[in-house]
């Protein structure tokens, strides 16, 4: 769970996307799909979701994780949920397990965030690594190559008790917006790939 400002390395961020905006999960898929990499699935796609439902704030992650999980899709990997959650107890060890059984994967962190109160509710895209044990003080490893976060509340003053009385209402409108959003990517994605994978047959072929 990250909790201020300054926990990003970013290299690109985008804007944030209201995810009350009837446009939401349009917005979020094409960004999403403009920073996946290309190149016939020469790189396995990795969503990591990281929190815990012990607190309702931070439940964005595995809450995201397991409706990913129970919808069909065959592009992206999921890791986190509500049932096996991710959290900074067995980070590392997720980790681990994951560039072993995946070779060369690329990583999406997905976090909650606190944030200022303009802001709550949003959603952002950005590349670079998700750093979610610089809030607790805890040396963990980066994660991803990009993130998503969500602004789930305020930042400032009493972080942890902040979130575990965030609403579990917005949290649950966040996580579904963030689904639709990948899902939709999902789909323009695999036909991405297969549209390249048609010109590199038609290249060899010529």
């Amino acid at each position: 769970m990250n909790l201020k400002k300054g926990f990003f390395e970013r290299k690109v961020e985008s804007e944030k996307i209201d995810h009350l905006d009837e446009r939401a999960t349009y917005k979020m898929s094409a960004q999403l799909l403009s920073m996946l990499p290309s190149g016939i699935k020469a790189r396995p796609i990795v969503f990591v979701c990281i929190g815990t439902d012990r607190s309702t704030g931070d439940s964005l992650g595995p809450l995201i994780g397991t409706l990913l999980s129970e919808r069909r899709q065959d592009s992206f990997l999921v890791y986190g949920t509500l049932e096996d959650p991710i959290h900074a107890v067995n980070l590392q060890e997720k980790l681990e397990e994951i560039h072993q059984k995946h070779h060369n994967p690329f990583i999406i962190g997905i976090d909650a965030c606190l944030g200022r109160l303009k802001s709550v509710g949003t959603i952002q895209l950005n590349e670079g690594p998700l750093k979610p044990g610089a809030g607790v003080n805890k040396e963990l490893p980066d994660v991803g190559e990009m993130h998503i976060t969500g602004i789930v509340n305020v930042s400032g003053f009493m972080e942890f008790f902040v979130l575990q009385n965030t609403r579990l209402s917005l949290v649950m409108k966040m996580a579904k917006t963030i689904v639709d959003g990948i899902m939709i990517t999902s789909r323009s994605y695999e036909r991405r790939e297969r549209l390249l994978s048609l010109d590199l047959q038609k290249e060899m072929n010529s």
